[in-house]
């Protein structure tokens, strides 16, 4: 059974001159007082002059609530924001997490630009990521997907929407997930996004698991015996497979989820 508790999200909104007002961030806040903050991060392609005024606000924002709590400090922003600035009256929420639901608002709300590889990933099919990373084709991103502030971005990044419950309850059924292409380093303990070519599209050929070998000893060169690819939720079963055979293909490492 979903809990769900009361809340409430604010749009903070900035008007440049002559232009109408645009949401640049979503402030949440539950019942009993914790909150979330986004803010959008193109602000010098938004706002030119007036964006390190504006990235400045947006760092100050959960400082500022930290230290007067969210209800003071959001009273104090509407006695004190001008014309420019302004934080839109209160709305209610039903909430039954505070990261999901800040970001559920966040994409209905605010429209910032895309920029690629800078706050932006593209995300693909992962049969589609496979040709792209994999055999080297030109492929267009479904769509391009905002990534958290702190993710540093390559053009080696992208995003695969995971169907399935075997990576539970680390990767949720349904999750978008950031995955780098190829693995660095070791892949032993990792979890991998995979292909298994031995399968139908409809029998899952695209999963994600965790990767382990076991090591041995042909024709005097130490080689992998047997690659187990492993689920995280325990009521799924791990895949065995040969070093040797064909039947898989990496396509990328897993990143995080969104």
């Amino acid at each position: 059974m979903v809990t769900t508790t009361s809340g409430q999200f604010w749009l903070l909104e900035v008007s440049l001159p002559g232009e109408p007002a645009v949401a640049v961030g979503v402030i949440l806040a539950d019942s009993d007082g914790a909150y979330r903050m986004r803010f959008r991060r193109d602000w010098e392609e938004f706002a030119g002059e007036e964006s390190e005024v504006l990235e400045a606000l947006a760092d100050d924002f959960e400082d500022k609530a930290r230290e007067f709590g969210i209800g003071e400090w959001l009273r104090m922003c509407e006695e004190s924001f001008s014309n420019t600035l302004r934080i839109t009256d209160a709305e209610p929420v039903m909430l039954e997490n505070l990261d999901r639901a800040v970001e559920r608002l966040y994409q209905k709300h605010v429209r910032p630009k895309v920029l690629p590889f800078r706050t932006h990933l593209p995300m693909y099919s992962a049969r589609v990521a496979a040709g792209r990373f994999l055999e080297d084709n030109e492929v267009d991103a479904e769509e391009w997907v905002e990534t958290p502030a702190g993710l540093r971005l390559d053009e080696g990044m992208y995003v695969v929407r995971i169907t399935g419950r075997s990576m539970e309850p680390k990767i949720p059924d349904g999750s978008l997930c950031v995955f780098r292409a190829g693995v660095t380093g070791s892949r032993s303990g990792k979890l991998l996004l995979v292909e298994r070519r031995d399968i139908s599209e409809s029998g899952g050929r695209y999963t994600v698991k965790r990767y382990r070998s076991e090591w041995g000893v042909k024709d005097a060169e130490r080689r992998h015996k047997m690659i187990r690819l492993e689920p995280l939720n325990p009521e799924f079963e791990a895949w065995e497979l040969e070093e040797e055979s064909d039947t898989f293909r990496i396509i990328g490492e897993f990143v995080r989820v969104l």
